[in-house]
């Protein structure tokens, strides 16, 4: 086994670490995507190929951070849910994730936009329906930035079946 193929399957594991990062908040995301597809570029032995991968790759990256971004944040505004209320839900979160195992992140990050919009219109109903919209929107951005993480995870694999034939 030579260092290019050390490095491709170094890069692969990096890879779908990513994917998973983009659902499961405590991983890297999609940034450990970019930086991995650049590792292969440089030292997976794959030439020019390897830099068109990694350019391919890198704008699926980009987009999915965007779009994750910018989605969320405007279904958060459309509902008038101010950043504040989000910030309690990701202190609260990161919290939980320490009391909870496992599914701490989540329930600590409902619970305390829960809490938060409950404190700040003062009625029950108000608060669950803007967390619930909340959610949603963070829920759609994760799998806006989840599918564009498969689709540079999928460029990669094509890149890889490519350098292995030529």
């Amino acid at each position: 086994m030579n260092a290019e193929v050390i490095v491709t399957i170094l890069c692969g594991l990096a890879i779908a670490v990513g994917v998973a990062g983009t659902i499961i908040p405590v991983l890297p995301g999609s940034i450990l995507i970019g930086v991995s597809l650049l590792a292969w570029a440089i030292w997976g032995g794959a030439g020019t190929l390897g830099w068109v991968v990694f350019g391919i790759g890198l704008v699926f990256v980009v987009a999915g951070m965007a779009a994750s971004a910018v989605l969320t944040g405007r279904k958060l505004k459309q509902h008038g849910i101010p950043n504040r209320s989000v910030l309690v839900g990701v202190i609260v979160g990161v919290v939980g994730m320490f009391v909870i195992p496992v599914v701490g992140l989540f329930v600590g990050f409902a619970l305390g936009l829960l809490l938060s919009e409950f404190a700040r219109t003062r009625d029950f109903r108000s608060a669950v329906r803007s967390s619930l919209a909340a959610l949603k929107a963070t829920g759609i951005g994760i799998l806006v930035e989840f599918a564009l993480a498969c689709a540079a995870a999928s460029t990669w694999v094509i890149g890889v079946w490519v350098n292995a034939v030529t």
